[in-house]
């Protein structure tokens, strides 16, 4: 090759270059141009997402519908098993997670969080009429159940450990089988948010109780993204989106609708309890 030549060639090449630069968008601008936000989640997770005459039904539905109202895109679900969503996430699945997540420390150095939408510390579900289970630490050398790579298993984990007498922890691929469990006699209570198995309770009052009180430290939920630069943009609109929701009652409604009570929720995110 002569000199030209390699010159010519050099040319091309950055010119090229330039160009993938150029067209290089941020996740935000991504969702612009796709027309539609996509969300990664596990429709297993009632109240927030769950199927209903095999429809996706809950709180999340309606706040993304709301959301996607703000940002002027449509919004799409994908389902999956809640231990492969984050791996989704990573992989570029889709844009965020919509579960949602209880805020912890080892989450918050991997993803980037959005402000909570509700309150997730953790409690215990029993059976209605099981007075062997009074408070929570009555569970001390007996079978429970926890969701497999949620953090309502860590914390039951850590706060089991502090019994005088441990429980035996079984883990479950999703909640609804361990409430199914649970209903048998096979295991004698859940751990999950306070805010999910008051729900549970709710719908099958003859079935389930909640403990109280809660045990463990105050968490909040809340939904994730990729934490890196390109998704920066995305999680600035989205939290802009749940400000405007939150001060003109709209987060409220649902809050009442799907959860039973209006909370209060952090305007800004919490440093994270464990």
């Amino acid at each position: 090759m002569n000199k030209m030549a390699g010159w010519k060639s050099c040319a091309v090449t950055l010119a090229l270059c330039a160009a993938s630069v150029g067209a290089h968008a941020d996740d935000l601008a991504n969702v612009h141009k796709a027309g539609e936000l996509v969300v990664g989640t596990e429709m297993q997770f009632a109240p927030f997402d769950f199927l209903e005459n095999g429809q996706q039904a809950g709180f999340n539905k309606d706040l993304f519908a709301e959301i996607g109202k703000e940002l002027g895109v449509k919004v799409r679900f994908i389902d999956l098993p809640w231990p492969s969503v984050l791996p989704g996430l990573e992989a570029h699945k889709f844009d965020m997670v919509g579960g949602p997540l209880t805020v912890t420390k080892a989450r918050a150095d991997r993803y980037a969080y959005t402000l909570p939408i509700a309150d997730a510390t953790d409690a215990l579900l029993k059976r209605t009429g099981d007075t062997s289970l009074k408070q929570a630490s009555d569970i001390a050398g007996k079978t429970v159940g926890a969701g497999k790579s949620t953090a309502q298993y860590e914390q039951l984990k850590v706060w089991a450990a502090t019994l005088p007498k441990p429980p035996e922890i079984r883990e479950y691929v999703d909640f609804n089988q361990a409430y199914s469990d649970l209903a048998a006699g096979r295991i004698v209570a859940v751990a999950n948010s306070v805010t999910n198995i008051a729900y549970v309770a709710k719908q099958r009052p003859d079935t389930f109780a909640v403990m109280q009180p809660s045990f463990g430290a105050k968490v909040y939920y809340a939904y994730c993204m990729r934490k890196d630069e390109d998704s920066k943009t995305l999680l600035a609109a989205f939290d802009a989106a749940l400000v405007k929701m939150n001060k003109d009652g709209r987060l409220a409604a649902l809050q009442k609708k799907w959860l039973g009570v209006a909370m209060d929720t952090p305007s800004t995110l919490p440093a994270p309890n464990y």
